[in-house]
C-alpha cells in the first residue's frame, strides 16, 4: 500500500499585525498610536459637536441613543458603541432593547413604530452604498416623523456616521470615554 500523503514545511508564523490584518480586527495590542483628532483639528471637532448637539436638538433622547447604536453596530466602531450603550443605560434604557438592536427587524415588538422607522431610516443611510435609501424606507419614516424632526432625525444619523469613522480612522479605545476626562 502506498502513502500518498504529501509532506509540508511548517508555515512561517505572521506577525501579530499580518494576523490581525487577515482576521480584518485592528491589532489592538501593538496598535501605533494615531493622532488625537480633537487636539490636531480643534475647529473641525468642535463643528463636528455642534452638529451633533443641533442634531439631537427635540428629538427623544431614547430614539437618539438607538439610532446611534445602530449605526455603531453597522460601522463596527466598538468605541462609539460602548459610548452610546452605556449613555443609553443611564438615561434609563432597558438591558432587553440595548441587546436587541442589533437584530431590530427580528425583534420588532421591542420597538415602537416610529423607533423601527428610524432604525430602518438608520439602516439605509449607514449602507448607502447598499442600495441607497430606498423610497418605502424613505416614506416610512416620513409617516412617523414630521419634516422638521425627520430632517434632525437624518441630521443624527448624518452625525453618528463621521463620529464612527473619526473613532475608527483614529484607532479610538471601546472603554476610554474622552468625555469623562
Amino acid at each position: 500500500m502506498t502513502n500518498n500523503t504529501a509532506v509540508t514545511a511548517p508555515a512561517a508564523t505572521p506577525s501579530a499585525a499580518t494576523a490581525s490584518a487577515v482576521a480584518g480586527s485592528p491589532a489592538t495590542a501593538a496598535q501605533a498610536p494615531r493622532l488625537n483628532f480633537a487636539k490636531v483639528a480643534p475647529k473641525v471637532f468642535k463643528a463636528v459637536i455642534g452638529l451633533d448637539a443641533a442634531a439631537r436638538d427635540g428629538l427623544d433622547p431614547a430614539l437618539v441613543e438607538l439610532v446611534q447604536i445602530r449605526a455603531s453596530h453597522l460601522n463596527g466602531c466598538a468605541y462609539c458603541l460602548h459610548m452610546h450603550t452605556n449613555d443609553a443605560r443611564k438615561a434609563g434604557e432597558s438591558e432587553d432593547r440595548l441587546h436587541m438592536v442589533a437584530v431590530w427587524r427580528e425583534a420588532r415588538n421591542f420597538f415602537t413604530a416610529k423607533e423601527q422607522a428610524a432604525l430602518a431610516l438608520t439602516d439605509a443611510v449607514t449602507r448607502l452604498a447598499d442600495a441607497g435609501v430606498p423610497d418605502a424606507v424613505y416614506a416610512e419614516a416620513a409617516a412617523h416623523f414630521e419634516e422638521a424632526e425627520l430632517a434632525q432625525v437624518l441630521s443624527l444619523i448624518f452625525t453618528i456616521n463621521t463620529w464612527n469613522r473619526i473613532a475608527l480612522a483614529t484607532a479610538k479605545v471601546a472603554g476610554t470615554d474622552e468625555r469623562q476626562g
